[in-house]
């Protein structure tokens, strides 16, 4: 784990040592993802939103210093954080140590937050202060390569009990699009 300082506000948070950045980056380079929304990501955000019963959805791919939302499902209405404010919307493009998806990405397993505020780690994180985000599930997107490209991942502004079924969608979403992603590749097409 490394410490990136200064913050905003003197925030201090602790973002997941990741290693394989560069390696990722070339690779998603290499695939043509990471770089541009994806309207065929959009359509997978959204049916997994649908099934895991979520409003937020994403397909991420995370390079040296930014993840980047190439398939993306967001509510039509903000929620409210804390303060009563609306939330900002979300957009493709977020900083590397904002989010969860860096810790499933070094994990290299799936994460289950059922409310973040019960894990000092994440409590103070800006999804959680800025965005209203209260509970999320994420799995790791690991081509055959044993690289991991991403993350398949949902999202609540409220507390959420995702349980088994919940784990085991976004698992098996994250397989899907991984053999897909692959197969496009085998297959000499656009990767989308």
């Amino acid at each position: 784990m490394n410490y990136d300082l200064p913050r905003p506000a003197g925030r201090l948070l602790l973002t997941p040592e990741d290693k394989e950045a560069p390696a990722r980056a070339r690779r998603l380079g290499l695939l043509g993802l990471g770089e541009h929304p994806e309207p065929a990501l959009d359509v997978f955000a959204a049916r997994l939103a649908e099934s895991a019963g979520a409003p937020y959805a994403m397909v991420t791919f995370i390079g040296e210093h930014r993840q980047f939302f190439a398939g993306l499902c967001v509510p039509d209405v903000n929620p409210l954080t804390d303060s009563g404010k609306s939330a900002p919307r979300l957009g493709r493009h977020l900083e590397r140590d904002h989010g969860f998806c860096p810790h499933v990405v070094a994990r290299r397993k799936a994460l289950v937050l059922e409310d973040v505020r019960d894990y000092p780690r994440f409590a103070g994180n800006p999804i959680v202060d800025e965005f209203g985000i209260r509970s999320y599930l994420g799995a790791p997107l690991i081509d055959s390569t044993g690289m991991v490209l991403g993350t398949v991942c949902v999202a609540d502004a409220e507390p959420r009990t995702w349980g088994r079924p919940g784990l085991e969608t976004i698992k098996a979403s994250a397989a899907e699009l991984v053999a897909r992603l692959e197969r496009r590749e085998a297959d000499g097409l656009p990767v989308l």
